[in-house]
């Protein structure tokens, strides 16, 4: 794990946007298979000895390692980076391109001479609106060779290790059996209850005639004389 634990979120940012930059430069020309660890994604670990990395870019020729390539911002270009990742990218049987701010090309030659790192290639860069100026600073094309010399523990092997199969999806989870309700029967009919006819309004009798009353008779005058 690299010492650099948090680097600001500005650094991280611009630090994996140039990634994806390289990523698809390198892809467009189609010398090589590229492989990138960007940000939290490990997908392609480098054995370098008994020891397994990440570097940022892994140039792959056919199944062989073609170049290990290392991207420091300015917060990352220091002594710690340099024994953890840089002296041991040197070593290996591949080349080594490195890259880091134009601010920080002194201090990344000074890191590599003082932790005999032997860079193949250093290249300088800063952003410009959406894309890179990229500068190769330093070339040293027999880096490889002179890594090799000496000792066997200043040359290391440097492996890819095939990726992990992925693992099986589940099954499907079984269909869920339907139970078909059976059909509710019909409540039956009530009976219509039969509705009396409402009684006809009697018709209103015509009123009887009142009798005529009786004339009174005339009162007889007075008994005549005898």
């Amino acid at each position: 794990m690299t010492p650099i634990f948090v680097r600001p979120v500005r650094e991280q940012l611009e630090h994996d946007r140039l990634i994806r930059f390289l990523h698809a430069k390198f892809k467009a020309k189609r010398k090589f298979d590229v492989l990138a660890n960007v940000g939290d994604e490990r997908s392609a670990p480098v054995k370098v000895g008994s020891h397994t990395y990440y570097p940022d870019l892994v140039l792959l020729d056919g199944k062989k390692v073609a170049a290990l390539i290392e991207i420091e911002t300015g917060e990352s270009t220091n002594n710690l980076e340099a024994m953890a990742q840089w002296t041991h990218f040197s070593r290996a049987r591949v080349p080594f391109h490195l890259y880091v701010p134009v601010l920080a090309v002194d201090a990344a030659r000074r890191l590599c001479e003082a932790n005999s790192v032997l860079a193949t290639e250093i290249w300088s860069y800063r952003p410009v609106n959406d894309q890179f100026d990229l500068v190769r600073v330093h070339l040293n094309p027999d880096a490889v060779r002179a890594s090799s010399k000496g000792s066997k523990a200043a040359s290391l092997p440097v492996v890819v290790p095939p990726p992990k199969p992925k693992p099986a999806p589940p099954p499907p989870p079984p269909a869920p059996v339907v139970i078909e309700k059976a059909a509710a029967k019909p409540a039956p009919a009530k009976a219509a209850t039969p509705v009396s006819p409402k009684p006809k309004a009697k018709a209103d009798k015509p009123q009887a005639k009142a009798k005529p009353k009786p004339k009174a008779k005339p009162k007889a005058k007075g008994k005549a004389k005898k």
